[in-house]
């Protein structure tokens, strides 16, 4: 094992962080920036980028851990029986995420609250308050020029709700800098971890929006935790899972734009090819450890559901999701899902433009890649 380096420590150091959480993010701290050291491609840009970014997941997770120190009770919020949504990019956990989100009931993590946690959000001043406003407007002046291209492919805002790899960031045991930088070497450092530590601040982050602002439920989303099913198990061992499936030819060429569009400041210098190569495989593992973890617990709840079903009647989706996960579907819930639908057609930034050919790709190359998810998941692709 490499010594933790000076400039590790250093970085670290800028931020009053409670001695478990300081040793917890030491050695993902350390595999970025070695990982950062190591890609020639990266622009002077792209590395203030990363450390700009590894400075504000520090300062997160420092601002909650001092509002847990005076507040302690924070600690003693229950989460119940969370629901993760997880499953390929581009197969519709974003569109359900932001249907349940629009739902007074049912609690999701808003962006402008994971960007800024601190102090804990109150249910009585949330929907004004002013964190939300600098949100949107720091959106505005950022996804413009070739930025804007990041709204025709995902949606940012401060009242959708964020999906759990910024929160997973401020444990730098997360796939999120990846999206933004060319940093291969942290890829198989982030694969071996037992990512307990990763799930433990990852509650830390609920109890801490919830303390003020609770719902019986939570309903939360991103793709990378098909990665580590049983370090998530461990810490939520009453946790539920919803897994849209949708063909991988479908959404492959789309992931590819994603991620160009979001390496563009930080790696101007693209290589298309590499960058297919890199993404039809990058996800697929994540499919192939959670087919493997539910082979082998088959009695965890697990809702499959299909993406052209979410996409041909929302409403109806969102009700069978509320079903298996035993939460009540009230005219609230139904007006909120039909509001949202209502105010987000599709498109509504722009087309986004993409094809395999783009990235050095052909179907059969991702047929073949993904021919064991295929054959897994066949009835609902």
């Amino acid at each position: 094992m490499l010594a933790t380096s000076v400039a590790t420590m250093a970085l670290v150091d800028e931020f009053d962080l409670s001695e478990p959480l300081r040793e917890g993010v030491m050695p993902g701290v350390d595999a970025m920036l070695r990982a950062l050291d190591a890609e020639p491609g990266l622009s002077p840009e792209g590395r203030a980028a990363a450390i700009g970014l590894f400075r504000d997941n520090l300062r997160r997770l420092a601002a909650i851990d001092g509002d847990r120190h005076r507040h302690p009770e924070i600690a003693e919020v229950v989460i119940d029986r969370p629901v993760f949504i997880l499953g390929l990019p581009r197969c519709g956990t974003s569109l359900l995420h932001a249907l349940i989100g629009a739902d007074p009931g049912v609690r999701t993590p808003m962006s402008w609250e994971v960007a800024n946690p601190s102090p804990p959000p109150e249910a009585a001043t949330f929907a004004n308050d002013p964190r939300a406003q600098a949100f949107d407007d720091y959106v505005a002046a950022t996804f413009v020029g070739k930025w804007a291209d990041m709204l025709k492919a995902h949606p940012i805002g401060a009242w959708i709700p964020q999906e759990c790899g910024m929160i997973l960031e401020t444990s730098f045991q997360s796939l999120n800098p990846l999206t933004m930088f060319r940093i291969p070497d942290y890829y198989p450092w982030y694969l071996e971890q037992d990512s307990r530590f990763a799930y433990t601040v990852h509650k830390m982050f609920l109890q801490h929006l919830a303390w003020r602002n609770p719902r019986d439920r939570w309903v939360l989303k991103v793709q990378e935790h098909a990665n580590h099913l049983p370090s998530l198990f461990a810490i939520y061992p009453d946790a539920m899972l919803v897994q849209p499936h949708r063909d991988p030819v479908t959404v492959q060429a789309s992931i590819c734009r994603l991620f160009e569009v979001l390496r563009s400041v930080a790696i101007p210098d693209q290589d298309r090819a590499a960058l297919g190569q890199e993404l039809l495989h990058l996800w697929h593992d994540g499919q192939v450890r959670m087919m493997a973890y539910r082979k082998a617990h088959p009695y965890k709840p697990v809702y499959d559901m299909r993406y052209k079903d979410l996409v041909a009647d929302p409403v109806r989706a969102v009700q069978d999701v509320y079903a298996f996960a035993d939460i009540p579907f009230t005219p609230e819930t139904e007006r909120g899902v039909r509001g949202w639908l209502a105010d987000n057609p599709a498109g509504k930034h722009g087309k986004h433009v993409y094809a395999l050919s783009d990235y050095g790709l052909t179907e059969d190359d991702v047929r073949a890649v993904y021919g064991d998810y295929i054959d897994a998941y066949r009835e609902y692709i």
